[in-house]
């Protein structure tokens, strides 16, 4: 997947900060409630290490704190939770660490949501930042392993519904995101389609209008759909046009084109863009009736040449052969009857292969461009000096055939045009003095 490096999309603070808003729904203090409830006892030097590390004033001061109450007490009976303040302070500042306090969290309790989170969300911000592909992709998988793993886990015993429907409701947009993120990577368009719009259905519409990771990830819906097989580019075009119209202005240029690009490709023309990025503003997801007008068929352009040229002699080779090639038998044929049995010259015509019997050049622009033939001349007599592969002839015949695809046009009584010699210019002679 092509990366779209815009630091003010990819907001990476932002969605660390969702997942230490989850953490933060456990308990401020869960030793001391518990303490004083009975339900967990701790000596009174365990008591006071542990209050005195979870009272540090900084992430970067609890951290070690944290770490010396567990490595003083590993059999705790608040090492859960302890790993989890340990997780969310190191999450502010450090995510080598974070990751390591949440693998020794998932060791305590695997279906611990919270180190969920944070092992999809750290592990795929870092293999973003890989740049060998198999190494990348590796990365991103595991990620999304831990995504699926959070998306299945149960609700803890002693939480209540409401605060674990909380919990996920910060989640599942990480969860999402990263799923998806690890299926575009390697092309499979269907499950990135279906994690990115239940990323984006998992929050208020309102989110998804910011500059973020939203919005970003809205932009890759777009790209997932541009690679579909076949492209889906109605699609492509509406989730395009609706992140370049919520886009900080400095930003615009980066998706505006991925949005004209899949609207033209389909629709043929500029023309009515304009109402594609009103709806895509208006509405998270195409609205009900909405659709792209398609671009007319070849069928149906050789149709509307037909009907507006009085003289079909007088169109230009490309648009002749056009018509040989995709109008109806009876356009084809009306075009036809104005070419055949007629002699004409085609001056700097490219040779693409020469025989004793017959010549074939590239005569259309088309043709030159894909360096493919669409004339085949029967020659007269066999030439004296062929040309070389790639060289300008003129060249003469007669249209005698054609088959529409490929496209090749046959000519009969072929021939290289020589060009005419230049004639000596005559000098007066020198009057004598």
């Amino acid at each position: 997947m092509k990366k779209v490096v815009v630091a003010s999309l990819l907001a990476v603070a932002s969605v660390a900060s969702v997942a230490r808003m989850a953490v933060a729904q456990t308990q401020a203090n869960p030793g001391a409630s518990a303490q004083a409830s009975g339900g967990i006892q701790m000596s009174p030097a365990e008591y006071a290490a542990y209050n005195a590390a979870i009272g540090q004033p900084t992430p970067q001061a609890k951290a070690p704190a944290l770490e010396a109450y567990l490595t003083a007490y590993p059999q705790s009976a608040v090492k859960a939770a302890t790993l989890e303040q340990l997780m969310l302070a190191y999450s502010s500042f450090d995510p080598v660490k974070t990751l390591d306090a949440a693998d020794r969290l998932l060791q305590v309790d695997p279906n611990n949501l919270r180190a969920l989170t944070f092992e999809a969300f750290f592990r795929k911000a870092s293999a973003d930042a890989l740049t060998d592909p198999a190494a990348k992709q590796a990365a991103l998988d595991k990620a999304a392993e831990y995504a699926q793993k959070g998306l299945a886990a149960p609700k803890p015993a002693g939480m209540s519904d409401a605060d674990f429907a909380t919990l996920q409701t910060a989640a599942k947009p990480v969860f999402y995101s990263t799923i998806a993120t690890a299926a575009l990577n390697k092309k499979d368009t269907a499950t990135a389609i279906t994690n990115f719009k239940q990323e984006l259905a998992s929050v208020p519409e309102e989110q998804t209008k910011a500059p973020g990771p939203l919005l970003q990830d809205t932009y890759f819906l777009a790209v997932a759909y541009l690679q579909s097989t076949p492209p889906d580019l109605v699609n492509c075009a509406y989730y395009a046009a609706r992140v370049a119209a919520y886009a900080p202005d400095q930003l615009k240029p980066q998706f505006e084109p991925t949005a004209k690009y899949c609207y033209k490709k389909y629709h043929g023309a500029d023309d009515g863009y304009d109402a594609v990025v009103t709806a895509a503003k208006a509405s998270l997801n195409p609205p009900p009736g909405f659709s792209i007008k398609p671009a007319p068929s070849p069928s149906d352009i050789v149709a509307q040449v037909i009907a507006s040229t009085p003289d079909l002699s007088t169109l230009a080779i490309s648009d002749k052969e056009f018509i040989l090639q995709n109008g109806k038998p009876e356009d084809a044929a009306k075009v036809w009857d104005t070419m055949k049995g007629k002699s004409v010259q085609f001056p700097d015509a490219t040779v693409i292969s020469v025989s004793d019997t017959a010549l074939q050049v590239a005569v259309s622009e088309d043709a030159v461009q894909s360096k493919t033939a669409d004339f085949t001349f029967q020659l007269k007599e066999p030439l004296k000096t062929p040309p070389a592969v790639g060289a300008k002839v003129t060249v003469s015949g007669t249209y005698a055939s054609f088959t529409p695809n490929p496209i090749m046009i046959t000519m009969s009584d072929g021939a290289i045009v020589e060009p005419k010699k230049p004639t000596p210019a005559h000098r007066a002679p020198a009057r004598k003095r």
